[in-house]
């Protein structure tokens, strides 16, 4: 079962910053997952849409300068990354799942994230994209036919693969709360992996493993592979 570290060792380091997703990787971890912004200045690595959470400061995300944002101190000294910097940081050998959290123009946002790729060592068949937005990824798509796009839920719906299937998915990611093992041997029979998120109990993630899931969003990316390999 795949491991990715949620925003990075997120309980160890300060989420979504180039110090946790090192450290994701320090302890093993697959693959991370990270949120991101198409801001005017290019795509950047944040969860929240205003900046009082994590900066301490006032104001909305997208409405602040580049300049500005890259000079706030965001936990531990570290700053808001770029995607180009987080891609870069990541090794050959693991993956990563870019969350979109804002994206107003699908062209250009194909184009940027092709660009980082080829600044990083990974390729694109370790890259998984997920939104709740599924309109978003239903653009990617045409424009980026074999982009993996993970059909991202907080919900079991009627239909369980429906929205997969509408968008020719790699995987379903969705909420621990929402899952259970009917969905998961449905999604896994129709092609789909699946992919559960945010698993930070070990009793969660041996009853994952046990139901055959493909991998865990997790905060411990330590305590899933201590657990996990037992």
């Amino acid at each position: 079962m795949l491991i990715f570290a949620h925003r990075g060792a997120s309980k160890a380091a300060p989420e979504n910053t180039l110090k946790a997703f090192k450290l994701a990787f320090e302890q093993e971890a697959d693959g991370i997952e990270f949120d991101t912004y198409q801001h005017e200045s290019g795509i950047i690595v944040f969860h929240d849409r205003t900046l009082t959470r994590r900066a301490r400061e006032t104001g909305y995300l997208l409405d602040t300068p580049w300049q500005s944002l890259e000079q706030m101190d965001i936990g531990d000294g570290e700053h808001i990354p770029s995607l180009s910097e987080t891609l870069q940081c990541v090794p050959s050998d693991k993956w990563c799942n870019i969350e979109i959290k804002h994206l107003h123009d699908v062209n250009s946002w194909v184009e940027d994230v092709k660009k980082a790729l080829k600044q990083s060592n990974i390729s694109t068949s370790q890259l998984l994209i997920s939104s709740f937005n599924h309109h978003w990824l239903k653009a990617i798509t045409r424009l980026w036919p074999e982009i993996k796009i993970g059909a991202l839920t907080a919900s079991y719906e009627l239909n369980c693969t429906a929205s997969a299937r509408a968008l020719s998915a790699y995987s379903v990611n969705i909420a621990l709360d929402a899952v259970n093992k009917q969905f998961v041997q449905t999604a896994l029979q129709e092609g789909f992996d699946v992919f559960v998120y945010t698993v930070d109990e070990p009793r969660d993630m041996l009853m994952l493993k046990e139901w055959g899931v493909t991998g865990i969003f997790t905060n411990l990316p330590n305590v899933a592979l201590n657990t996990l390999s037992d």
